[in-house]
């Protein structure tokens, strides 16, 4: 069946054509193999070897930048949610490790009232659909509207999500992957992992759409 391009318009088999998804400015090469940061050789960087994140590993699909920067703000702030599929597609189709439970990084209560939606929670029903691998909506919850991230320096993100979040059932031995559109510090995504172990998960992973490259560093995309 075919469909429109959500970028481009053209004819298609998929919600972004070939040639668009093609252009997307995939994260590939050498990374992290904890945060996922662009390195000139595969390894840890030196952000998470001074200081080791509570998740285990992050896999994300590509460089938060155009036109992906602006698929995911149509998206969040824009309702625009027939962007969710080609979010959604972007996630791994096979990650090395099925996990057990897919959960979405929750919003607050209030900003959930603002949007009328989640955007990471529509993009986890999506990959539960695909892997076969249940989503659970409720079992962790943002109990504090704090300030939004980007508007922080690096150390404050830490102290402004410290706290947010309550996992309410036992996850004991449990493989999460928890889904988010973009990851920029790690900070909000160290902070659920933290609470989600508190709770017995064996391992946390994330998966995210777009991973912001600090200082403008242009390794790991296409040309």
């Amino acid at each position: 069946m075919h469909q429109r391009c959500l970028l481009c318009g053209v004819r298609s088999t998929r919600v972004l054509c070939a040639p668009c998804r093609a252009d997307l400015p995939w994260l590939v090469g050498a990374s992290c193999i904890i945060c996922a940061h662009p390195l000139l050789m595969p390894g840890t960087c030196g952000r998470c070897i001074a200081d080791m994140p509570h998740y285990d590993r992050v896999h994300a699909a590509c460089r938060y930048a155009y036109p992906l920067d602006g698929m995911i703000q149509s998206c969040k702030y824009g309702g625009r949610l027939s962007m969710i599929r080609a979010l959604a597609s972007l996630l791994p189709e096979t990650p090395p490790q099925l996990p057990d439970l897919i959960v979405a990084m929750p919003l607050s209560p209030q900003r959930l009232r603002q949007r009328g939606f989640n955007q990471a929670l529509e993009l986890a029903r999506d990959a539960s659909r695909r892997m076969q691998v249940p989503v659970d909506a409720d079992v962790c919850v943002k109990i504090r509207d704090t300030p939004p991230q980007t508007m922080l320096p690096w150390k404050a993100r830490r102290r402004n999500v410290r706290g947010a979040f309550v996992v309410r059932s036992r996850l004991d031995g449990l493989h999460i992957a928890v889904v988010d559109d973009v990851l920029t510090t790690g900070a909000t995504l160290d902070e659920l992992a933290r609470n989600l172990k508190k709770s017995g998960a064996a391992s946390v992973t994330g998966w995210i759409v777009a991973r912001t490259i600090a200082g403008g560093d242009t390794r790991g995309q296409r040309p």
